[in-house]
């Protein structure tokens, strides 16, 4: 499995619906990009310029909500991932 570094998060993205609530089938340059998604990984935290650590607040298995335009994209063992800062999380989904 990955092992995300720092204060970054290793995401895997919910996947959007298909079709439209009328049952319309989308094209998939119609779909927005999913912001949601669940933490799969996290790195140790930050350093500060100090040399303090600052402990991560998200931890694996949350559902979160992130910045749209936030991360890099990757693909690994056939499966997409969004590795991102932990300050390009949005929220906890409850």
């Amino acid at each position: 499995m990955l092992k995300p570094l720092g204060n970054r998060v290793i995401i895997e993205v919910a996947q959007e619906e298909e079709k439209s609530v009328g049952g319309i089938v989308l094209p998939s340059s119609a779909k927005e990009k999913s912001q949601t998604g669940v933490v799969v990984a996290t790195g140790e935290g930050r350093v500060t310029d100090n040399g303090t650590k600052i402990e991560m607040t998200i931890q694996k298995g949350d559902k979160v909500l992130f910045e749209k335009y936030a991360g890099t994209e990757i693909k690994y063992d056939g499966k997409d991932y969004l590795v991102v800062k932990e300050t390009d999380i949005v929220a906890i989904i409850d």
